[in-house]
């Protein structure tokens, strides 16, 4: 595994835990927007964390957290990942995967060894666009497989759309509503302008806004069981992007 950042006790990671969090270094898709910049473009320079030190340290904080979540760049693409999952395992914690979805044979592994409880799943755009949001050739039989296994399974899942405007429209939503229809869970995440893997740190999008995905949110809604949108808060009456 190459782990590269280790984050203790986040309330926000893994829904329904306090989790640890680690971050792997490379990924498979070059998405312009993703703002792991070092993570996927220059994982060399960032200094490795072993996976020892990462199970001791988890050994040790039994009782105060009970879940990793495994994060990235892209975890299925490392060699080392399911015997991590294993060590993981033993140690009594619960284990949130993300993904974006592009190696299934990976996660059918994960699913069929009791590996993972929770997977979140990123879906970039529609399959319409989805070479231009990932940034790279995509065989989209992979994703439909994925989706499939995840949907069809019993592991707790999520999928989760950033909302990027120019690669991310309503319509493009509404497309990826229709595909995972009856899903249990589907969320819209606010983009944020900053540095990023393809557009540097003068990116041509802005944050979308509240009103747009509101509009995006009750377009899905009657598609899967819950839609909500992340990065959000109410001010008054009205939807505001938080900081």
């Amino acid at each position: 595994m190459q782990i590269k950042a280790f984050l203790p006790a986040s309330l926000i990671e893994y829904p329904g835990h306090i989790a640890d969090v680690v971050y792997v270094g490379e990924c498979n898709f070059r998405c312009p927007f993703c703002y792991n910049v070092d993570l996927v473009l220059r994982p060399e320079r960032l200094a490795d964390i072993t996976s020892q030190r990462v199970l001791d340290r988890l050994a040790g904080r039994r009782g105060f957290v009970d879940g990793l979540a495994v994060t990235g760049g892209e975890p299925t693409i490392q060699p080392g990942l399911l015997h991590f999952l294993e060590q993981v395992r033993q140690l009594g914690l619960a284990v949130k995967l993300d993904t974006n979805g592009y190696l299934p044979q990976v996660l059918h592994e994960c699913l069929q060894r009791n590996l993972v409880d929770y997977v979140a799943m990123d879906i970039k755009s529609s399959f319409a666009r989805y070479e231009q949001a990932a940034g790279v050739p995509v065989e989209l039989k992979r994703l439909q497989q994925t989706i499939a296994l995840l949907m069809q399974g019993e592991v707790d899942y999520e999928f989760r759309t950033t909302v990027v405007p120019g690669l991310v429209e309503l319509q493009d939503v509404e497309a990826i509503a229709a595909v995972i229809a009856g899903a249990r869970r589907y969320y819209l995440q606010c983009f944020r302008p900053g540095e990023t893997v393809g557009w540097g740190r003068d990116g041509p999008a802005s944050a979308p806004s509240a009103e747009l995905l509101q509009e995006m949110a009750e377009r899905a809604a009657p598609h899967v069981q819950d839609v909500a949108i992340r990065g959000l808060e109410w001010e008054g009456d009205q939807l505001a992007l938080t900081p």
